[in-house]
């Protein structure tokens, strides 16, 4: 039987580092995760508005197979540029990509950033030509560690889901055979996370141990498909977008990753109502840290991977939106 990790976030996966940013003020934040050593890495971009950065360098075919750091921020186009602080910083001590070593001659660190909306969501964005966003990016690098808090955190810090509070979720999950799983997102979506007229989440089928709350689905709840619940009212395109990181410390090849991120996804579709709308930006990335391999038959073992990145998926999205709502 499955249980969930020592502190049911994404670094129970072992080998992941995990550092957040806020400006209180402004109401935003950032969200950093570093694997201790270059990790393989596939990305699925689900939302009909998304904003992001290197995405194109983890398709098929392309050079570079491993990442050395993820970045989620707030502040639309601004927050891609917390990147640049993480790549900066990684840079200094000499990580990255070389095709070739050579004296004299930087790596370039491979680092993908995906942004969600925050802008309208309250704080003071009158930033001029200075938006705090590389500040950002440095501090969450120097705070990076195996433990977190979740809520009002990070790339969460400015987030509405739905018409409430939005924010910063994780869990994970360790199968019985010694594969763990883990989750991270910012939760800033169009859609309710919530059942209509309930307070009880869309994820809690998949709920472990009452940890967002325990609130069972009532009895009497019926299902309307045009009932959205708690969904935005007015929805602007690139303006409701969850961002999400899932991990495992399987050994995965690119491809594998490609079919480890494409399953995840549906975590999502399970806590979000509705979701992958034209105007929501929503991009899920899957690693590996590749410190076990996968038992046979493969396809099969990655299949549980895939149904596990998807139910910690879901779990994190109603931990982050639950944690923010209950401080």
């Amino acid at each position: 039987m499955a249980i969930r990790g020592q502190h049911n976030l994404i670094t129970d996966v072992a080998g992941l580092s995990v550092g957040h940013a806020e400006d209180v003020g402004v109401s935003t934040g950032v969200s950093v995760l570093v694997p201790d050593d270059r990790a393989v890495c596939a990305v699925h971009v689900a939302g009909g508005g998304p904003g992001t950065r290197e995405t194109d360098a983890l398709k098929a075919g392309t050079l570079v197979d491993e990442i050395d750091a993820l970045v989620l921020a707030g502040g639309s186009v601004y927050g891609l540029a917390a990147a640049d602080s993480v790549v900066s910083e990684l840079g200094a001590s000499g990580r990255g990509f070389a095709l070739r070593e050579a004296p004299g001659v930087p790596k370039s660190p491979v680092v993908p950033a995906a942004i969600l909306y925050d802008l309208a969501n309250g704080g003071n964005k009158d930033w001029g030509r200075e938006p705090p966003y590389q500040t950002l990016g440095r501090e969450a690098f120097a705070n990076l560690g195996g433990y977190f808090e979740l809520g009002r955190t990070g790339a969460g810090y400015g987030a509405m889901a739905g018409s409430r509070q939005g924010g910063l979720g994780s869990a994970s999950i360790v199968t019985d055979d010694g594969y763990t799983v883990g989750a991270m997102v910012a939760v800033n979506s169009f859609g309710s996370v919530t059942v209509p007229g309930s307070e009880a989440y869309w994820a809690a089928p998949y709920e472990i141990d009452d940890e967002f709350g325990g609130i069972p689905v009532p009895a009497h709840a019926g299902f309307d498909p045009e009932d959205w619940g708690e969904a935005k009212a007015n929805p602007a395109p690139r303006q409701n977008t969850t961002i999400a990181i899932v991990a495992t410390d399987a050994v995965l090849t690119p491809s594998e990753a490609q079919r480890f991120a494409d399953m995840s996804v549906a975590g999502l579709a399970r806590a979000i109502r509705p979701v992958f709308a034209p105007f929501d930006g929503d991009v899920v990335y899957a690693l590996s840290t590749g410190q076990k391999l996968l038992s046979e038959p493969k396809p099969f073992t990655l299949a549980r991977l895939g149904e596990l990145g998807a139910s910690c998926l879901a779990r994190a999205v109603a931990r982050g939106v639950h944690a923010a709502n209950s401080d």
